[in-house]
């Protein structure tokens, strides 16, 4: 008999060159599903991403830590415990100015894409 669930073990861990550690458990990347994304990351101190208009929402828990996020021109600051949804189309730059890593998940419906994140230059 077919199991009716699935438990991932191996998440796919996505190349960076900025020390950010992204395992994707379940996603495009890992099971080629495009209707949601679940990642586990670790953004280091004094990380940033440029800013960015995605086509999806994002879910942002946090786990350790504090993350930054600019959402239209405003600075919110989130600290373990909390969380917060971004709706899709919405221009948004994730950092952590802070002394300590940020340790977070991170749920995208639809699922992330590197083309539909549309990062700014």
């Amino acid at each position: 008999m077919k199991k009716s669930y699935h438990i991932q073990n191996t998440p796919f861990v996505v190349p960076t060159t900025d020390g950010k550690v992204i395992e994707e458990h379940w996603g495009r990347a890992t099971d080629g599903n495009q209707e949601i994304s679940i990642a586990h990351m670790i953004a280091p101190s004094g990380w940033s991403e440029p800013f960015q208009t995605p086509e999806f929402d994002e879910y942002t828990y946090i786990i350790k830590g504090k993350k930054q996020f600019i959402i239209d021109r405003e600075t919110v600051v989130l600290e373990a415990g909390q969380s917060i949804k971004i709706n899709k189309n919405t221009r948004i730059q994730y950092s952590n100015p802070f002394d300590e890593a940020c340790e977070y998940i991170a749920i995208c419906t639809p699922a992330f894409s590197p083309d539909t994140v549309h990062r700014e230059a």
